[in-house]
């Protein structure tokens, strides 16, 4: 694997970057060696945040864990990849491309439901109506949600804005 670390606000030292190695130098037997592993380190106020981006032949893993010590977001971050692996095992299989990732490592629990298991709980209708993406963002306060799906007035196609752990909102855009 391929580990390129860097660090925001924070300074990081030797002793971090060998922990980010080792902890998530163990999942290398889930991916080739040609995998990309990108993490990330900040420090906002007291929050010590550990973003890992790991990529391999089409697959993208992601996860962000902040705590008050950067060692515990590093282990919590390998916890989150690893059932992330654990619980797309299926979908995995069948959507990547070929040898992206070696099934035969990841652990087969039962506890791994099929796709088929998931149950739709509540569908909803609603009429979409052009509008800015910042008159999105406002519906989207002004509702209480996390997401907002809207019909962008100057694309004319359907975007999704959604709000960000960090505060900020996010833009989704469909491409053709």
């Amino acid at each position: 694997m391929k580990f390129i670390i860097s660090g925001k606000n924070i300074e990081v030292t030797a002793a971090l970057k060998e922990m980010v190695i080792k902890k998530i130098g163990r999942l290398e037997k889930f991916f080739h060696p040609n995998t990309e592993v990108h993490a990330t380190m900040s420090v906002e106020k007291m929050r010590h945040i550990l973003e890992v981006t790991i990529s391999s032949n089409g697959l993208i893993l992601r996860a962000e864990e902040s705590t008050g010590d950067m060692y515990t977001s590093i282990d919590k971050v390998v916890d989150v990849i690893e059932r992330q692996i654990v619980k797309n095992k299926t979908r995995l299989e069948k959507k990547l491309k070929a040898e992206a990732l070696k099934a035969e490592n990841v652990p087969s629990f039962a506890e791994v439901e099929e796709e088929s298991d998931y149950k739709v709980l509540r569908s909803k209708k609603f009429a979409i109506k052009p509008m800015a993406i910042e008159e999105a963002i406002l519906q989207m306060n002004l509702l209480g949600h996390e997401f907002f799906m809207f019909s962008n007035a100057d694309t004319n196609q359907v975007n999704v804005v959604y709000r960000r752990k960090d505060g900020n909102y996010g833009l989704i855009e469909p491409e053709f």
